[in-house]
């Protein structure tokens, strides 16, 4: 069975001193062999101490979090507050619940059946790039690739403008620095700091998340302006939020919050599993071919409609194999607020609970030949063979993901589409290395030549 690239685990010193070398605080090499064994366990030795949970039943008891006692880690928090603020992504309790009910409504707009036609618009546009380059044989990255298709349907869908658009652009381009700059949880603070401890961002990244909200609010404010009823979009619906106990309505500031985390979670998350797939049906023609094969069945050489993306439960599930092997959200680490228990192991104030769908997808209790790429494990014939609970990547319980058909659906698109018209080659797969940034990302990008399908 293909297994795509992953890092190999060792034994627990072996990966601390292989995370060392390589120099870049990756931690998914750090995690040691042990982690995709153990049901709960700690992790290694940290001053704040670091529990590993993979348990279905337990990931729910604290994902579900019922008293309220294991909000988002401090760490998590400290690296996004520049960019997000204080938004739904990164806020807990009741501010956390105020906010959600506030958005709620703009949930409806990314209804697939509401967003396809701007799901297919940018796919329409993005088909006309990759046939320029295909006419000169050039180079590109996958990554950005992806990141530039996904990132215009999600302005469109929340802007009502394409990303052609020299904002859109720019703000794209900045968060793509402010990505690879922020490092989601610094080894170092990790293990030695205790918990709470603030954490300082470099200048480069500090420059970066004020100028994609600068530029978020001049796409902003161009629905705040006198000629704005015009629009019928995710931002109009935020604008018009409103907290039906106190009246209180968004502020500028915090329009900037809670849009940026829908652009941010809205294409980034996208971006990132679509360039493992791209990168699986580039080296693996038999999954090409089936793919193929289903779309041409279904769809023929006629548009991709909405009805049809039904039909294609093959090409949804090599979406579904993919996010299981590379999660978009590799680590969902909270915080124990106070002193507590998860299952056997007493917890004390300020650990970290490490839930990783990244360890849980990949663990040998839950699934067989668990770093295999088999699309199949997803099929109704096998239904009987998955595990309650341990597939989450989009998450469980309150915070689940809200846009996980939109993204679902406009992940089929894409490959249905691009994979039909298009033959992907990468280069350098040997060097090919996944880490956890703020999505599973290739250490480097991957470049690739595209051509048109050869009948």
């Amino acid at each position: 069975m293909y297994c795509p690239p992953r890092p190999r685990p060792l034994p627990a010193v072996a990966s601390l001193i292989r995370v060392m070398l390589q120099g870049d605080g990756d931690l998914l090499s750090l995690l040691p062999s042990e982690a995709y064994r153990i049901q709960s366990g700690p992790l290694g030795y940290s001053r704040r101490s670091i529990l590993v949970v993979n348990a279905p039943e337990l990931v729910r008891e604290v994902l579900n979090d019922p008293a309220g006692i294991f909000p988002k880690s401090d760490l998590m928090v400290g690296a996004l507050e520049p960019l997000v603020g204080t938004s739904i992504f990164v806020s807990s309790g009741d501010a956390w619940r105020r906010q959600r009910r506030m958005i709620e409504p703009a949930f409806t707009q990314m209804r697939v059946g509401r967003a396809f036609l701007s799901m297919s618009a940018a796919v329409d546009d993005y088909e006309v790039h990759l046939d320029s380059l295909a006419a000169r044989d050039a180079p590109f990255s996958l990554d950005l690739a992806m990141s530039h298709l996904t990132a215009d349907i999600i302005c469109r869908t929340v802007f009502s403008t394409s990303l052609a658009s020299q904002t859109a652009r720019e703000v794209f381009d900045a968060f793509t620095l402010f990505e690879r700059s922020v490092a989601q949880v610094q080894l170092r603070r990790l293990i030695l700091d205790p918990a709470w401890t603030p954490i300082p961002q470099s200048e480069a990244v500090l420059g970066a998340c004020a100028n994609i909200r600068s530029h978020l609010g001049a796409l902003l404010d161009t629905h705040l302006a006198e000629d704005a009823a015009c629009f019928d979009d995710i931002a109009a619906a935020v604008i018009a939020a409103r907290d039906l106990d106190s009246g209180h309505r968004f502020d500028r500031k915090e329009l900037i919050d809670e849009l940026g985390v829908m652009f941010l979670a809205g294409h980034e998350t996208t971006a990132s599993v679509l360039t493992w797939a791209f990168l699986i049906l580039a080296t693996q023609p038999d999954v090409l071919a089936r793919v193929r094969g289903e779309v041409d069945a279904v769809v023929g050489d006629g548009p991709v409609g909405f009805e049809q993306l039904k039909r294609l439960p093959y090409v949804r599930n090599v979406f579904r194999e993919t996010m299981r092997l590379y999660p978009p959200i590799t680590f969902i680490p909270r915080v124990a607020a106070e002193k507590t228990r998860i299952g056997r192991h007493a917890v004390k104030k300020g650990a970290m609970i490490m839930i990783s769908p990244w360890i849980i997808h990949r663990h040998r209790d839950y699934w067989s030949e668990p770093h295999g790429f088999d699309p199949d494990r997803f099929s109704a014939a096998r239904e009987g063979e998955l595990v309650q609970g341990a597939y989450l990547p989009f998450g469980l319980g309150p915070r689940v993901c809200a846009g996980a058909s939109f993204a679902t659906a406009e992940a089929t698109l894409i490959l249905a589409r691009l994979a039909r018209r298009y033959e992907f080659r990468a280069l350098d797969v040997a060097g090919v290395r996944p880490v956890a940034r703020l999505t599973t990302r290739p250490a480097r990008q991957i470049t690739c030549h595209v051509q048109p399908r050869r009948r």
